[in-house]
């Protein structure tokens, strides 16, 4: 019997950006880059383990926005496009490197990687990355949970209980459909949560969630098992506790492997280092450098004299990577289990969009990592949470504290001198989305149409995303103007609904340019919860 648990969690989150009035858009590309670095590469990874009987389990959150961009076929389409790209762009590096003994290898080898991109993408998953997924749900070995909607940072959005409501229920929704049953757990974004939070959560009958460190230790009373042994609040939900060490070890780039030397640097690339009139094909259509996911050095140090990148050698880093965070969990667990007479699990969480796109070699290392493992199992194994809890029904008693997994723990990414303003649109939004739920509580036809547009409005102008790229400043006047367009639009389908007179042209037009959440039935605003289950 193991001393201990891993719960590997990975976070897969993307805002909704979907441009049907452009051929191209910036921004779209988020979307192509991480479908082909991180979230096929992850999916190949599994199939492959599950193919070979490794035992093995890992917790995965979707996110409902990037459920929709996954099922929409616009988004497939041009999807498709960008990998046939990197195809013709990687052909013309195996022509231009020839000869090269340091790069004609790594063009290759990235021309065979996109090939076989492409062959799992139409191939193998046809375009359909949710049932893929799905398949993998369905095997037990990967437990997908839910997000918020549009990963909303909550805690702020609080102060209107009913916003943090439909958040929950839209996404419980959109889950169900895509997954044939509703969620266990949740994500709650950026690990955001406040103390009412818990009493929401098993309204809709969420099981668990994931909290940050400090959350759990600044509780009231202080767990005895701190991080160790998940906890139950108030509410009787459960709250499982993020183990920094794993943590930082994984995702740090400074202190963590993905900083190491030998592996790929991801910032220098061929779509800022090769003359413009060879790369523009490849890059913005206005000659807007970007990167091309081709790149050909390594880390090598603080410094811009790059050594070429050596597959071979980061492939010995990795599965050296995967060894030393096994011993590492190894000694945790033995130590905790030895002196205080307990299983502990430690959880170890990731936005999935490391693996793959920012640290080139995180797949692997996750594939070294989860087959390794088996060989330890007398020490511990990887579970998912509703695993663990089945065969552990005690859990420490407490109220967790207000925390978030961003800089300094608390609310600052979020709220701070660069974007507060944004805030007292998401509240009167949101409080005129339920006056109008409640003003009309069986709406049919064309205003039925009008007041879910008007709530995926509301929810699409709630991105955490948003108000993150406005402190970063990458990128910040897209936001702004994400958040402005969501805005305006929700206001004139207020005055609308209010007035009788809605433009179905118009609305047409909207619901054609932000078609999330099919499913969405407005009342999720109303107060009334009884009339949800009503015509």
């Amino acid at each position: 019997m193991p001393k201990g648990y891993l719960n590997l969690v990975l976070h897969a989150h993307l805002p909704y950006i979907r441009h049907p009035e452009h051929d191209y858009f910036l921004e779209e590309n988020w979307f192509y880059e991480a479908v082909t670095e991180s979230y096929i590469p992850l999916l190949d990874i599994f199939d492959g383990l599950i193919n070979d009987n490794v035992e093995f389990r890992i917790t995965l959150s979707l996110s409902p926005t990037l459920i929709e961009m996954f099922n929409d076929s616009l988004l497939r389409e041009r999807c498709l496009r960008y990998i046939n790209n990197l195809i013709e762009l990687s052909e013309k590096e195996r022509l231009r490197t020839k000869g090269d003994h340091s790069f004609e290898p790594l063009a290759r080898m990235y021309n065979e990687r996109f090939k076989k991109i492409k062959s799992l993408y139409e191939g193998s998953y046809k375009k359909d990355l949710t049932s893929a997924f799905r398949r993998l749900h369905d095997t037990g070995k990967v437990e997908i949970i839910t997000c918020a909607a549009t990963h909303a940072y909550l805690p702020i959005l609080s102060i209107q209980p009913q916003a943090v409501r439909a958040q929950i229920k839209v996404a419980i929704a959109n889950h169900t459909k895509n997954f044939g049953k509703a969620p266990s757990g949740i994500w709650l974004p950026e690990c955001g949560y406040s103390p009412e939070m818990d009493g929401l959560l098993k309204e809709v009958d969420i099981r668990f969630f994931f909290i940050e460190t400090h959350g759990i230790l600044n509780g009231k009373p202080t767990p005895r098992y701190g991080i160790y042994k998940p906890v139950s609040c108030p509410s009787g939900v459960i709250a499982f506790g993020r183990d920094i060490e794993s943590s930082k070890q994984v995702w740090s780039s400074v202190e963590g492997y993905p900083g190491d030397f030998v592996y790929r640097d991801f910032y220098r690339d061929i779509g800022f280092d090769l003359p413009l009139d060879y790369i523009k094909p490849y890059i913005h259509p206005d000659g807007i450098r970007t990167y091309t996911g081709i790149k050909y050095h390594r880390i090598t140090g603080k410094t811009d004299n790059k050594m070429p990148y050596v597959r071979e050698l980061a492939m010995q880093k990795a599965a050296e990577h995967a060894d030393k965070f096994i011993f590492n969990r190894k000694q945790h667990i033995e130590f905790l289990y030895d002196t205080s007479r307990f299983k502990p699990i430690i959880t170890a969480p990731y936005d999935a969009e490391l693996f793959g796109h920012w640290w080139f070699e995180g797949p692997e290392w996750l594939n070294f990592l989860l087959r390794k493992v088996q060989s330890n199992k007398e020490i511990f194994r990887t579970v998912t949470p509703t695993e663990y809890l089945s065969e552990n029904l005690e859990h420490q008693c407490i109220n967790p504290s207000m925390s978030s997994w961003g800089y300094r723990g608390y609310n600052e990414v979020w709220l701070n001198s660069s974007n507060s303003w944004v805030y007292r649109h998401l509240h009167k939004a949101a409080e005129r989305m339920t006056e109008l739920a409640k003003i009309f509580p069986r709406a049919e036809g064309l205003l039925r149409r009008a007041l879910n547009q008007a709530a995926r409005e509301v929810l699409l102008s709630q991105h955490s995303d948003w108000a993150f790229i406005i402190k970063t400043g990458a990128a910040s006047e897209y936001a702004v103007r994400r958040i402005n367009e969501h805005i305006e639009r929700f206001n004139k389908l207020y005055t609308a609904a209010k007035s009788g007179i809605i433009n179905e042209a118009w609305l047409s037009e909207i619901e054609e340019r932000d078609r999330v959440f099919s499913e969405i039935d407005y009342r999720v605003y109303s107060d009334h919860e009884s009339s949800l289950s009503k015509g």
